[in-house]
């Protein structure tokens, strides 16, 4: 089985573990006598946050926990005012705070950097606001109502948190820090692709093979290029949970997500890359053969580089940029820029096999700074969250 199938049973099997506890409110007499059927939303709670990550999970339900609170006391605030006017004012004041409440709560649901972590707790706020003010023009114990309801939903909280931290948890933070390791060695992988291709001289019956081949790196790339989503929401998630192992409160997240933003304007280049590789107007094999050396050296370097960054942070160590990347990059860059600045002489490029080459090597270049740009990035979160340095055999 493999581990996110693992995964998925395990998370399965908690919230199975989550749904029995809390009915143990109905199955108690003691406990039903004490919560009646205001039992009901505990269950509820732990229906509606149990999250797949511990992170998720606690964020939830905090944001749950405090729309509820604020939304019973205002709620309640609202229905004993209203009651002690009486008469007609009291659905005046009912109707306008549901309005005015309900407006400001709803404008603070779209303003996108409180949408981003406390959408789920305007929501709550709203609902429970409603629930209180509106239900306590008809009944008299408003207050007891809303604390009996707080109590249980408080309870499906506990429940929910600790079956998720205490019960073979799933940390967002291990998955973002991990994944965010391994799309280094995916882009590795991409390089060398191209450039295995792009020098391979073959029959066309052993480029059609070539080409099957080469769906696996280009996919991976891809997966790359489309990994934003997920690390905004694994990184919105992580901020959320607690210290544990080597990541601590106030972790550099943020930083995760520039470095991932860098990956991603790297993939697009190779992506570049690969569509050029594809034109019908390519050079000639012994115009390939004679670029082998470079791209070699190109293929070496930028692998070795993005699997020390990438092996970098899977073991939380500081990669020394300034002493062993930095010199590699600018060997390759001396390697690729008089090929380049060469063919910029021309006024016009004499062929389009010239033409090819020119946007190969401008490429190459492309890839090369982006590379130092996601070196620098990586040191900065090494520095961060207070990685020890890397020993590098070279």
């Amino acid at each position: 089985m493999k581990r996110s199938d693992k995964r998925k049973v395990i998370h399965s099997m908690k919230v199975g573990i989550a749904l029995v506890l809390v009915s143990l409110l109905y199955f108690i007499k003691p406990m039903y006598d004490q919560v009646g059927q205001n039992g009901m939303w505990a269950i509820m709670t732990v229906v509606v946050i149990f999250e797949f990550y511990a992170g998720a999970t606690l964020g939830k339900g905090i944001n749950r926990g405090i729309g509820t609170l604020l939304g019973g006391a205002v709620g309640c605030f609202a229905a004993i005012l209203a009651d002690r006017i009486g008469g007609i004012g009291q659905y005046f004041i009912i109707s306008s705070t549901v309005f005015s409440f309900g407006a400001v709560a709803t404008y603070c649901r779209l303003v996108p950097r409180l949408k981003k972590r406390y959408d789920y707790g305007f929501m709550i706020f709203i609902l429970t606001f409603n629930l209180v003010a509106i239900s306590g023009v008809r009944m008299d114990k408003v207050v007891g109502m809303a604390v009996d309801r707080l109590t249980t939903i408080g309870i499906g909280f506990a429940i929910c948190i600790s079956v998720s931290l205490f019960i073979c948890p799933i940390w967002a933070s291990n998955e973002l820090h991990y994944s965010t390791a391994s799309k280094f060695h995916k882009l590795a992988t991409t390089i060398q692709g191209n450039l295995d291709e792009y020098l391979k001289i073959a029959s066309e019956k052993e480029n059609q093979v070539a080409d099957s081949s080469s769906i696996d790196y280009i996919k991976a790339c891809k997966s790359v290029l489309n990994s934003k989503f997920i690390d905004e929401s694994l990184a919105n998630n992580a901020k959320w949970e607690p210290w544990h192992g080597r990541f601590g409160l106030y972790y550099p997240w943020d930083i995760y997500l520039e470095v991932g933003e860098h990956l991603r304007e790297l993939a697009t280049t190779l992506l570049s890359l690969n569509a050029c590789l594809q034109s019908p107007k390519q050079p000639s094999a012994m115009k390939r053969q004679a670029l082998k050396e470079h791209c070699e050296v190109f293929m070496l370097t930028m692998g070795w580089i993005l699997k020390e960054l990438g092996e970098g942070i899977e073991k939380m160590e500081l990669c020394q940029t300034k002493d062993l990347i930095n010199p590699k990059l600018e060997i390759v860059k001396l390697l690729l820029s008089p090929r380049l600045s060469s063919s910029c002489e021309m006024e016009v490029l004499e062929s389009g096999e010239e033409l090819a080459i020119a946007s190969f090597n401008f490429l190459l270049l492309e890839i090369v700074d982006k590379v130092e740009k996601l070196a620098h990035k990586v040191q900065d979160l090494g520095e961060a969250a207070s990685f020890p340095p890397r020993k590098i055999d070279v």
